[in-house]
C-alpha cells in the first residue's frame, strides 16, 4: 500500500479549511442580528453568573468586609464543618425539602393537567378568558400577594368568615401564626400564583402535535380522554421530562421571596429554610464567609440532583438535557 498516496495534501487541507471559514463567516453575517441578540444574553450571563463566581473564595476564608478579599486569612473547610454541625441544620433541611417535595409531587403535575384541559376547550373566547385569569397572579410580586394572603388569613379575614359561616370552625384562627398551617399555605399559594404561567410551555408543546393524529383517532372512535392519554401526553413527554429535570435540580430552592414575606416569629419553626438561613447569617449577621459556604454546599447538591435526574430520565424516557 502506497503511504504517499494516502497522505493528505497540505495545500488541499488549507484550501478546505479556508472555504469552511468563509462559509462560516458568511452564515454569521447573514445571522448578524440574531447573533447580536444572543451576544447580549451571553454578556449578561458572563457579568452576572460567571464573574461573581470569583466570590466563592470567600467560603474558604475569614472574610471581613473592611479588608480586601485577597488579604483575608484562609480558613479552609472550617465554615463547611460549622454548618454541618449546626444545631439548626436538621430543622432547616426538613423545612426546605418538605415544602419542595410537596411542591414537586403536587405542583408539578397540576400545570400539565391544566394545560390538557385547556387544550380541549373549543371556544377560543372562553379559553382566552381562562388563560388570562390563570396567568394574572404570576405578574403580581410576592410582596403584593403576601399582603393579600395576610389579610385573607387573619383572624378577621375572609377565610375565617367563610369557614365560620359554613360551620367548619368554631373560633377564628390566625393561620400565619400557626406553624402547622405554614407548609399548606406556601404550597397552595405557590400553585395558585404559577399554575397558569407554568402551563404555557405545555400548551406550546401541544400546539405542535399534528392534527392528523387526532383525526385518525377520531375515525377509530377514540374519545377525548383517550386522545389525551394516547396522543397528547406521548407527544409532549420530552417537554415534561426536561421540566422535571429542572424541577428536581431546584429542590433546595424554596422561593425565597415567598417565604420571607409570609414568615414571622410565630411560624419560624416551620419557615426556616436554607435561603432564609443564608440571608440571616450573611446579610443580617454579617457572616459572609459562612453564608457563602452554605450557598456553595447548596449549589453542589443541586448540581448532583441535576445530573442524577438527567441520568434517570435519559434511561427511562430517552430524553435528557445533555
Amino acid at each position: 500500500m502506497n503511504a504517499n498516496a494516502e497522505a493528505p495534501n497540505p495545500a488541499a487541507v488549507r484550501a478546505f479549511g479556508s472555504e469552511r471559514r468563509k462559509k462560516w463567516l458568511r452564515k454569521l453575517y447573514r445571522q448578524r442580528y440574531l447573533q447580536l441578540m444572543a451576544l447580549l444574553g451571553v454578556a449578561w450571563m458572563v457579568v452576572f453568573n460567571y464573574i461573581p463566581m470569583y466570590g466563592i473564595l470567600i467560603a474558604f476564608k475569614d472574610y471581613d468586609i473592611i479588608l480586601p478579599m485577597s488579604q483575608a486569612p484562609w480558613a479552609g473547610l472550617e465554615h463547611f464543618k460549622e454548618f454541618l454541625t449546626d444545631d439548626n441544620l436538621g430543622n432547616v433541611i426538613r423545612n426546605t425539602l418538605g415544602m419542595s417535595l410537596i411542591k414537586l409531587i403536587v405542583g408539578f403535575p397540576l400545570p400539565i393537567l391544566f394545560a390538557l384541559l385547556l387544550n380541549e376547550i373549543r371556544s377560543a373566547r372562553f379559553k382566552k378568558s381562562i388563560q388570562t385569569i390563570s396567568y394574572l397572579p404570576h405578574f403580581l410580586s410576592w410582596v403584593i400577594l403576601g399582603g393579600i394572603l395576610a389579610t385573607w388569613l387573619a383572624d378577621v379575614g375572609i377565610v375565617n368568615k367563610i369557614l365560620l359561616a359554613l360551620g367548619f370552625i368554631d373560633t377564628p384562627i390566625s393561620y400565619l401564626a400557626e406553624p402547622r398551617y405554614f407548609w399548606t399555605i406556601v404550597v397552595t399559594s405557590d400553585i395558585w400564583k404559577e399554575l397558569g404561567w407554568s402551563a404555557i410551555i405545555y400548551l406550546a408543546a401541544m400546539s405542535s402535535v399534528s392534527p392528523e393524529l387526532y383525526e385518525a383517532a377520531t375515525i377509530d372512535g377514540a374519545g377525548r380522554f383517550q386522545k389525551m392519554r394516547s396522543i397528547t401526553l406521548p407527544c409532549i413527554k420530552g417537554t415534561i421530562a426536561i421540566l422535571f429535570i429542572l424541577a428536581v435540580s431546584g429542590l433546595l430552592n424554596s422561593n425565597f421571596d415567598q417565604i420571607l414575606v409570609l414568615r414571622n416569629s410565630l411560624n419560624e419553626s416551620a419557615s426556616s429554610v436554607i435561603d432564609v438561613y443564608v440571608y440571616q447569617t450573611g446579610i443580617a449577621d454579617g457572616r459572609y464567609s459562612y453564608s457563602t459556604a452554605v450557598g456553595l454546599i447548596k449549589s453542589v447538591i443541586a448540581l448532583g440532583l441535576l445530573l442524577g435526574a438527567n441520568y434517570v430520565t435519559k434511561k427511562l424516557n430517552d430524553t435528557s438535557l445533555f
